[in-house]
């Protein structure tokens, strides 16, 4: 097992708690984690299947009779999640976004207009293709700058529906 100086879990919330426990700690709680008998140490938990494709375990964890259920990554994997996130936030929101058709059709309503901003998942319209409606969600937040259909409009695959900024 790799030597580790600090185990570090922050919970998130509307006060968010830091737990860090020194070397001695933090390798007293991984012994636990990885089979200890210590009361107190850590038990490992059953991964989702999205943890285990990031690399991730999940670990219960008592403080001060406190529970709770930490996710555990590799500190080189969690300081490229977060550098991707703080770059992603600096330079994705400022592009712009165009969603096509991906499939001919009906366009059947339009709940979005010029103007209007929008949250992640927001429905932006619906398109009818082979007797089913489907609807066009927002991948992301931002403004709609441009909507380029109406209802009643057909559509092609791959025309343009709606522009984010």
């Amino acid at each position: 097992m790799a030597a580790v100086s600090v185990l570090r879990a922050t919970v998130e919330g509307r006060d968010p708690l830091v737990v860090e426990l020194d070397e001695a700690a933090a390798a007293e709680a991984l012994a636990g984690a990885t089979g200890s008998s210590h009361p107190l140490g850590p038990r490992e938990l059953r991964a989702t299947p999205e943890d285990r494709l990031a690399g991730r375990r999940r670990v219960e964890v008592v403080v001060d009779g406190w529970r709770f259920e930490v996710l555990v990554e590799d500190a080189a994997r969690a300081a490229l999640r977060e550098r991707a996130a703080r770059l992603g936030g600096a330079h994705g929101q400022a592009a712009k976004q165009v969603l096509r058709a991906q499939i001919p059709g009906r366009i059947v309503s339009v709940a979005v207009a010029p103007g209007d901003a929008i949250e992640a998942g927001q429905r932006l319209l619906s398109v009818e293709a082979m007797k089913m409606e489907n609807e066009v969600r927002s991948p992301r937040s931002g403004t709609v700058e441009r909507v380029a259909v109406a209802a009643g409009q057909t559509v092609d695959q791959g025309d343009e529906l709606v522009v984010i900024s």
